[in-house]
């Protein structure tokens, strides 16, 4: 088994992040040694990474402050771990592990985007002009992989599709949805969606706020919880106030009982502008839930639309709200009818053994060329 050095720019509460976290998971337990590298201060996984026998370092760098120091610390430990694999995750990381590459020896260097907009042309000239660099890219949705091989940000011999996977034994738990509803104050008939994800332009919750005044006002007893945290919360709370929705709207900030959530919901709702592969969105469906999301990224291959859920064009929040109250007006036993195709369709395509599978095989088959040219010398 190899060994492998995981670099992602910080370790949050986030889905690449949370993604790093299962794959640890999931590999440790198949023999492979594995270091994890944080560009910033982690804020959040250490202990769980740490407590499966993951180092855990990090460069201390700045979040938009150039720091070439972060070259010397990374390649001080790349020397002493020694990867057989350096796998990267998220922009930053991606750029600053192909840089380095000129300055310490990686057998094979692996990147991994997670979303096909990064926000900026400069970022994608950037994946040009050091795609020489590293052997493989890859992406989490086959949009985003269709899209990097159509704007020439990537070359197309050189891109995959390894879609996000999750641990599917966690979710649909049906035992815990009267305990957190109880928990929740939530009156037994009354429908309640739930959305996750940080307060960031990416996740749109102008918009879905926008469409669930709509809901509000034809089903004044349904409710919309919102787990998460970010820097536009403020400004979507005083949007909430503007538009009376205090009674309806509730804001649950960080949570980490999103399986709970996930059982206590009668739906899914997603606002977001884009998206790469939404690990929620695996969740949701995963835990049964009927889903109706904006047709962006890589929502099409978790949604499908009219069978486990309903997709809606992004910021367009006549068309969101339009979409929750068609998908509220279903029968009981067609919303769970959906969820049910929803969740074998999670279970067919994105659990995390399938996941970390190809992860091994494209390790092995990546480092052929590698490991022949170090047996020659």
């Amino acid at each position: 088994m190899p060994r492998i050095l995981f670099l992602i720019t910080g370790l949050s509460y986030a889905g690449a992040e949370n993604q790093l976290v299962q794959l640890c998971k999931g590999l440790k337990p198949k023999g492979c040694e594995i270091a994890v590298v944080s560009m910033t201060a982690p804020k959040a996984h250490v202990d769980e990474v740490t407590d499966l026998g993951v180092e855990v370092h990090t460069l201390n760098m700045s979040r938009g402050i150039p720091d070439p120091r972060g070259i010397l610390r990374l390649r001080r430990i790349i020397s002493r771990f020694k990867p057989d694999v350096v796998h990267s995750h998220l922009v930053h990381a991606n750029i600053l592990a192909r840089v380095a590459r000129l300055f310490v020896r990686m057998p094979l260097l692996i990147c991994t985007a997670h979303t096909r907009n990064e926000e900026g042309k400069i970022r994608e000239l950037l994946y040009r002009l050091t795609d020489p660099l590293c052997e493989l890219t890859t992406n989490v949705s086959q949009d985003a992989v269709n899209h990097y091989i159509q704007e020439k940000i990537v070359p197309r011999h050189k891109i995959r599709f390894i879609p996000n996977g999750i641990d599917v034994s966690r979710y649909h738990k049906q035992d815990t949805r009267n305990k957190t509803r109880a928990t929740l104050g939530l009156a037994e008939q009354q429908f309640t969606w739930l959305a996750a994800g940080r307060f960031v332009p990416a996740k749109d919750y102008r918009n879905l706020v926008t469409a669930f005044r709509r809901v509000a006002d034809l089903h004044p007893d349904s409710l919309l919880l919102i787990a998460g945290i970010g820097p536009e919360r403020e400004e979507i709370e005083e949007l909430c106030k503007t538009l009376g929705l205090q009674e309806h709207i509730r804001f649950l900030g960080l949570r980490k009982d999103i399986p709970e959530l996930m059982q206590a919901a009668d739906a899914y709702v997603m606002s977001s502008r884009w998206e790469g592969m939404p690990i929620v969105l695996l969740e949701a469906a995963a835990s049964g839930l009927p889903i109706v999301a904006t047709d962006v990224g890589g929502n099409r291959e978790v949604v499908q639309d009219g069978v486990t859920g309903l997709l809606v064009p992004a910021e367009d929040s006549w068309a969101l709200g339009e979409q929750m109250l068609a998908l509220m007006e279903k029968s009981p036993e067609d919303r769970q009818r959906m969820g049910a195709e929803g969740r074998e369709y999670v279970q067919q395509h994105y659990t995390m053994d399938v996941v970390i599978d190809q992860w091994l095989s494209l390790y092995a088959l990546q480092g052929l060329p590698q490991m022949r040219r170090k047996k020659h010398d």
